[in-house]
């Protein structure tokens, strides 16, 4: 049914109530029902001001972004707030739940905002590649000044009610009803208009530093929206709301723009999971992390952040202290960057249980292991788990390549395994790959889905094969690289090449980063299945066994001094240059744009294969897993929506050349399994 706008009274007060679940999108329909009934509050003599409230669990939270690749029918949301602006009444706005993007906007252009403690407020359209088009850019400094404006919508910051009280951008919290106290407020300004654009912007020495700040590394919508806040009253309110449209017009249809709404709801799609899953998660309310390095320590940390009990266990003593100051340093971390207040740091050091002996997670929901990587030790920790944690309690791997369902295999109920794949770090990295077992029930699956949204991450759902999704295309890409670093290029070559494309790092700097020993020991354990005929790149091995395992050690395929700042090194080219030689190979120097495009063949290839074989559900999954956990430029919209950009022909010949180069088990993928669109046409 389309969203509609009641119209209700309440003595003088008309309730306009805006009805479009599930989330009060800003729709044509919306649009329209509230031009119609502001009209109404007009013209009605009996009333002497009116309240704007949604139904349901929001205000609006936002602009139907579904609309914005077609032509906007009268009337847009700038049309709808100069009606309010105009009329000679006042409107007050009832904000609860979200009030985002054109729901603010809305809000903006009444004569009060008064909010529901737990709403949240803000302009967050620069996440979408455009800028606020109905005002926001102009009216938004006036409350708040320039600097705090430039700093909320080029983040585009979410706030909550208190804080936007503090600021500014609402009137008042109702500690109580919130209808009944937008209606006496509407009642006391009977006679009175307080439109923000007449308001001056306040005057402040720090604009020049916060856009400044903002502009670093920016895209082009990012700027624009600086520009447009700087004018604010700098220009007539008239010129400054008309410039702010027409550039919201011109954003919109951009190619940019397109490949942030792709992935926006590539994103909405993933989080669901598997389509048409009925089961309902499983209740958890005590974890257990099993291992305090690095990746355990984070995986505590992270559910500690999100308010959760943790039992963390492991056999060494000293190494279990180590993850305990791990885990402090994030709480503290959390708190100075502003993620967490001083008493929820506290509450989470509280929530920690440590111990030495398994059998201390008996009472756990949920046990996520995060052991050293090896396929036998994971198979006996399942072993001794069976006989300690409750039936019906959850067991998941952090695997990041391993087999879940020979783990699953070791235990009682394997349809309560699954896979939780963590990125590191882990109280950081938004991606969580909920990995499907062979035997995995679709509770279980369910409860996956429903803990990553409890921490705040992004889960995507996929099926337990080598690699899962992402370090399935990552060992592609990366393996592309090692070709081409054997062929011609040099590690800083590549590097630049894909960071000028948009990757947030090249792999050669990843590689040191991470540590080129784990990729090392992952590669001597799968050594004996190697089929001798596929191409293997050896510079990698011979740099571990050198020693050079990256950062850590001041040395991997670059140099590191005490800062970390990198340089290449001529012994890196060196060992290069005998290893192309040694096969026989002929170096030719590789362009940046050849670099580019032999690197994304590999992942677009690898990507066609993972769809095809059913190990992510949906083709857009691979770019929510790339875009979130491996760097790749999210303006892009990932690499599924890149390769639809691109010449098919061209694209596919790129594809089968690297299955080509990489041996005659590499598969070339069928390009037609990324052809199909998501979420755009539902």
């Amino acid at each position: 049914m389309a969203g509609q706008v009641r119209f209700e009274r309440d003595g003088s007060i008309a309730v306009l109530v805006i009805d479009n679940p599930p989330v009060n999108a800003g729709s044509h329909d919306i649009r329209k029902g509230l031009l119609a009934a502001i009209a109404q509050v007009e013209s009605d003599s009996d009333l002497t001001g009116a309240v704007l409230i949604g139904a349901g669990r929001s205000f609006i939270s936002g602009s139907d972004i579904r609309e914005f690749d077609l032509p906007l029918g009268p009337p847009q949301m700038p049309q709808v707030i100069a009606a309010i602006e105009q009329a000679s009444k006042p409107f007050v706005a009832a904000l609860h739940g979200a009030a985002l993007g054109g729901g603010y906007e809305l809000a903006l252009g009444c004569d009060a905002r008064i909010a529901a403690p737990g709403t949240v407020v803000g302009l967050p359209e620069t996440a979408l590649g455009i800028i606020p088009g109905a005002g926001g850019t102009q009216k938004l400094p006036r409350l708040v000044g320039k600097a705090k404006a430039i700093q909320l919508i080029a983040n585009a910051t979410r706030i909550g009610a208190e804080e936007a009280l503090a600021l500014g951008m609402v009137d008042a919290v109702a500690p109580r009803d919130l209808r009944r106290v937008a209606v006496e407020r509407a009642q006391d300004m009977a006679g009175i208009k307080r439109r923000v654009i007449d308001m001056d912007v306040p005057q402040a020495d720090d604009v020049e530093a916060a856009a400044a700040r903002a502009s670093r590394r920016a895209r082009p919508h990012v700027l624009a929206a600086i520009h447009h806040i700087r004018a604010a009253g700098d220009v007539p309110a008239a010129q400054g709301l008309a410039a702010e449209r027409a550039t919201f017009q011109m954003l919109r249809t951009a190619p940019e723009a397109k490949a942030l709404r792709h992935i926006f709801f590539a994103e909405r799609d993933a989080a669901r999971g598997m389509p048409d899953r009925v089961a309902k998660p499983l209740p958890v309310s005590l974890f257990g992390v099993i291992g305090s390095g690095t990746m355990g320590a984070g995986i505590a940390a992270a559910i500690l952040q999100a308010g959760k009990p943790v039992i963390l266990v492991d056999t060494n003593a000293a190494a279990l202290q180590q993850g305990v100051e791990r885990i402090e340093a994030a709480l503290a971390s959390g708190v100075k960057r502003g993620r967490m207040r001083p008493a929820q740091a506290q509450a989470a050091r509280d929530a920690l249980r440590i111990a030495t002996d398994l059998a201390a997670l008996a009472p756990c929901d949920l046990v996520i292991e995060a052991v050293f990587e090896d396929q036998q030790v994971k198979e006996a920790l399942f072993r001794a788990l069976d006989c300690i944690v409750e039936p019906d309690a959850i067991l998941a791997t952090n695997t990041s390549y391993l087999d879940i369902d020979r783990m699953a295999a070791e235990i009682s109920r394997p349809e309560r395994v699954i896979g939780l794949h963590f990125f590191s770090p882990a109280h950081i990295m938004k991606l969580l790959e909920i990995v499907r077992g062979a035997s995995s029930s679709d509770d279980a699956m369910a409860t996956g889905l429903a803990v990553a949204r409890m921490l705040g991450k992004q889960p995507v759902e996929a099926a337990n094969a080598f690699g899962f999704i992402g370090n399935r295309i990552y060992a592609a890409y990366r393996m592309a690289c090692e070709f081409m670093i054997e062929d011609g290029a040099l590690p800083q070559d590549v590097d630049a090449a894909l960071e000028a494309f948009g990757f947030a790092m090249g792999p050669f700097a990843v590689a040191d980063l991470s540590g080129l020993d784990i990729a090392w020991r992952m590669r001597k354990q799968m050594a004996a299945a190697r089929d001798p005929a596929d191409r293997y790149v050896h510079i990698p091995d011979r740099l571990c066994e050198a020693g050079r395992l990256g950062r850590k050690t001041g040395a991997g395929y670059y140099l590191y001094d005490a800062e970390g700042r990198k340089t290449p090194d001529p012994a890196v080219e060196a060992l290069i240059l005998a290893a192309s030689a040694e096969k026989g190979i002929l170096r030719k120097s590789l362009s940046s744009e050849e670099i580019q495009l032999r690197a994304l063949a590999a992942i677009v290839n690898e990507a066609a294969l993972v769809v095809q074989d059913g190990v992510a559900l949906r083709a857009g999954d691979v770019d929510v897993v790339l875009v979130n956990g491996y760097g790749f430029p999210r303006w892009l919209g990932g690499p599924v929506h890149w390769a639809r950009q691109q010449n098919p022909e061209h694209l596919a010949q790129a594809c089968a050349q690297f299955a080509e180069h990489a041996g005659s088990r590499r598969r070339t993928g069928d390009l037609r399994a990324l052809s199909v669109e998501i979420g755009e046409k539902k």
